[in-house]
């Protein structure tokens, strides 16, 4: 039997977390190497496991993988959460791809100066308003189901459902004016591997802070 997963990041959320979710939502247990300093940091680069110099890295199955979409793509086929066809797949991409945007809206928040934070958040919740969460609104009220593509658990439920808690750290009633939104939050947070996921005590990484910021500076040179 082929071992854990190892995933190499730091000990934040950052670009990493979506893959530990996904593989929480699998049921897959993985180990975590941490990246805690420049020289570890260095050591991945001068050892020549990085593709293109750049974490988030994850050895599986005999692999050393980067690049977070093509890590997500291949955890999502493999576990069977990529849909049951190429139509469906291309609806998990679409769905996806606009949760990734709204998120990296949220998790670059932390870095930016602090004049513009305000600024940045307003933006975040206007976006979250009315551009990403009323697609998923709609995509639930037309499609009847208790999921966004067939009647199946996929890749997109997992991601929206990390999209939303990440939104309601920025706004607790984010989801007020999107009640179908909020039946999927109850819903998909109940599925046994997520709710273990979302225990304390699990490999789920918390908000960034200030303190996570400066160690994130310093290993990446920002």
């Amino acid at each position: 039997m082929a071992g854990k997963p190892k995933l190499h990041y730091t000990k934040g959320r950052g670009k990493m977390e979506s893959i530990r979710w996904l593989l929480a939502a699998a049921g897959v247990e993985f180990e975590e190497e941490f990246i805690e300093t420049k020289e570890d940091l260095e050591k991945l680069r001068n050892d020549g496991v990085l593709l293109f110099q750049q974490v988030p890295m994850v050895e599986i199955d005999g692999m050393k993988m980067v690049q977070t979409r093509a890590i997500l793509s291949y955890i999502a086929a493999k576990y069977n959460l990529y849909g049951k066809d190429l139509k469906e797949r291309a609806c998990i991409d679409m769905y996806v791809e606009g949760t990734t945007d709204l998120m990296g809206m949220i998790m670059y928040l932390p870095f930016q100066p602090a004049d513009t934070k305000e600024k940045n958040l307003a933006l975040i919740i206007e976006r979250a308003t009315t551009r990403y969460f009323p697609v998923y609104e709609k995509a639930l009220k037309e499609h009847g189901q208790d999921y966004l593509v067939g009647n199946k658990l996929s890749w997109a439920d997992i991601h929206l459902l990390e999209a939303i808690l990440m939104a309601e750290e920025c706004k607790p009633d984010i989801l007020s004016a999107f009640p179908l939104l909020q039946a999927f939050k109850g819903r998909i947070s109940n599925i046994p591997t997520i709710k273990k996921f979302l225990q304390p005590g699990s490999q789920r990484k918390p908000p960034t802070d200030e303190k996570f910021v400066a160690v994130v500076r310093k290993i990446f040179n920002i």
